[in-house]
């Protein structure tokens, strides 16, 4: 059974910088596709961004330019490396990984998702 933690979120000003992770547990595979969504109250869940075992990335627009979505399979850890944050990238942010070798940007792809971190950004 696939287990996913995500950390590294918390309370920014707007402008400021944060680095989430998500550990995987070790039956994951270096192919796997591997993504961000995030949800903020009262809103559906949203893709954020996803990256292939082969290191092909895609970013929501409303993201592009200031996230960074990355992995390291030596530690089965994905990253999510994010800048220039604004009040509405306020929201809960879900890891999600596919056992597949290409991704989509659809909830419904995802079979595996973690329990979610929260990140907060003030004007």
């Amino acid at each position: 059974q696939v287990q996913l933690v995500e950390s590294g979120g918390g309370s920014v000003q707007a402008g400021g910088s944060l680095r989430l992770s998500c550990a995987a547990s070790e039956y994951t595979t270096r192919s796997d596709c591997m993504a961000w969504f995030r949800q903020a109250p009262g809103n559906r869940r949203e893709w954020v961004a996803t990256i292939t075992g082969d290191g092909f990335r895609d970013y929501a627009d409303s993201v592009k330019g200031r996230f960074t979505i990355s992995r390291d399979d030596a530690k089965i850890t994905l990253y999510l490396e994010m800048s220039g944050l604004k009040p509405e990238d306020t929201a809960m942010y879900y890891c999600a990984l596919a056992r597949l070798r290409w991704c989509e940007p659809h909830l419904n792809f995802y079979t595996y998702w973690g329990q979610g971190t929260q990140v907060t950004v003030s004007s």
